[in-house]
């Protein structure tokens, strides 16, 4: 996914519920976090749990352009869905937050390593890369790890 892109790939949703189901679970989920669940916070967490990779503010808001969302009250969502747990924000070396879903049995919900192309700016989770044995315990020596950030050329930018 290039940074122009405004339609980040999808990862699969879960099948086995319908979109009414699963829209007022996210609607449940957000007042379980002591939110009020508005359309734009729903539609905000719904564009994010779509999302294989982080976005940012100006993806999500472009996204959110069809609902009649503002860029400001996105922004305020953001940080209103990030301050109650249910959205990861991160800073991945380029001054751009990103933001993605943080829930419950999902792969997203611990930290995880993240991928940058150096050329486009694409950004990939690494959902499934996870430290060694060997440097868990050297890292122990150090302090705790937050995040990993590796950055490459991505498989279009080669």
């Amino acid at each position: 996914m290039s940074p122009a892109d405004p339609s980040p790939a999808k990862r699969p949703k879960d099948s086995s519920q319908d979109p009414e189901s699963l829209m007022d679970a996210m609607r449940d989920e957000i007042r379980g976090a002591g939110l009020r669940a508005t359309p734009g916070r729903v539609a905000t967490l719904s564009i994010l749990r779509d999302s294989h990779a982080p976005m940012t503010h100006n993806e999500v808001a472009d996204a959110l352009q069809p609902t009649g969302v503002d860029k400001a009250t996105a922004f305020r969502n953001l940080n209103d869905l990030v301050d109650a747990g249910l959205l990861r924000r991160t800073e991945l070396g380029d001054h751009l937050y990103r933001f993605e879903a943080v829930a419950a049995g999902d792969e997203h919900s611990i930290s995880h390593p993240h991928f940058v192309c150096v050329d486009c700016g694409g950004v990939t989770c690494l959902d499934n890369v996870q430290l060694t044995a060997g440097s868990r315990r050297a890292s122990e020596s150090v302090g705790d790890i937050t995040e990993i950030l590796l950055r490459g050329h991505c498989s279009d930018c080669r």
